[in-house]
């Protein structure tokens, strides 16, 4: 491994179980402590059962608006079926990612797969909400599916690690999503003992989230399952061994330094715009999603 300055651990913010409208989820982002890491607003961790005898279109979480955001959803088990006011129906299945920015207003759903419904499947996902810069907000909404066979992989020294690229350059490689602001966005998957160094550019701030199993990070020692680490702003790269066989997300970004106003699925910079947006919204003007 080549000589780095390492990033320090500024804060280990456990996943902490909600109720979000009936639907349990498990919150890593935001907390009473932390109420974003700029641009990141939101990570979610939710692992669902579903019941064969209720139809798939029934389950999972039925329409609903955004404005002024990117939602992006990791398919760790299962399927999602995502379906939206712009006519996009796309089911992404384990590994794959479904990028979503919300822009002016979307109407989606995010449903299970009538065959994952079918086969008692189980889904598990990530799902982070990533601000947009003001002059992106009122955008026309893009919807990204990302397969496996379009990400690139990055795979460590020693074989044991490999890392998809979601967003962002790394190692001379560019990822398919033109995101909104400067991001680096990483999805590893390895096997005990397995060790890695990512170099994170200049000012961004970043984040770890480990889906599962544990590992270390060099410098500070053991991370655990379903915890987010905060890193602070000095320092170029991190480091990480696996104790086990594991699963993690890097989340790096330029701070947007703008103000953030916030209500429910709409994210804007003053409270004016999200009065707007939920005008907008009751007015048809974010679509209509009609599922069959």
């Amino acid at each position: 491994m080549r000589e780095v300055d390492l990033k320090k651990v500024k804060y280990v913010l456990p996943a902490e179980k909600i109720d979000m409208d009936g639907f349990p989820v498990k919150q890593a982002l935001p907390t009473h402590k932390i109420q974003q890491v700029d641009p990141f607003l939101l990570l979610h961790h939710a692992t669902v059962k579903f019941n064969k005898n209720r139809a798939a279109k029934h389950q999972g979480v039925g329409p609903h608006p955004h404005r002024g955001f990117s939602p992006v959803t990791f398919v760790v088990e299962g399927e999602v079926r995502h379906r939206d006011s712009w006519g996009h129906d796309q089911v992404a299945k384990k590994g794959e990612v479904q990028w979503m920015h919300a822009g002016a207003g979307i109407v989606h759903s995010e449903r299970p797969s009538e065959e994952l419904v079918q086969a008692l499947g189980r889904q598990e996902i990530i799902q982070l909400w990533i601000n947009s810069p003001s002059s992106a907000k009122m955008q026309p909404p893009e919807y990204t599916y990302l397969t496996l066979e379009a990400m690139p992989i990055i795979i460590s020294e020693d074989k044991k690690i490999k890392t998809k690229l979601i967003a962002g350059n790394f190692r001379e490689q560019k990822a398919p999503v033109i995101p909104k602001s400067e991001l680096l966005v990483l999805w590893g998957i390895g096997e005990e003992g397995g060790i890695e160094q990512f170099k994170i550019p200049e000012n961004f701030n970043c984040m770890l989230y480990l889906i599962k199993g544990s590992l270390n990070i060099k410098g500070y020692g053991l991370v655990e399952a379903e915890q987010l680490i905060v890193f602070g702003e000095s320092g170029d790269a991190i480091e990480i061994s696996l104790k086990e066989q594991s699963q993690f997300l890097i989340l790096s970004g330029k701070p947007l330094d703008q103000k953030v106003t916030q209500h429910g699925p709409y994210v804007m910079n003053t409270q004016t715009e999200v009065l707007e947006a939920m005008r907008d919204y009751k007015m048809g003007k974010m679509g209509i999603l009609i599922e069959d």
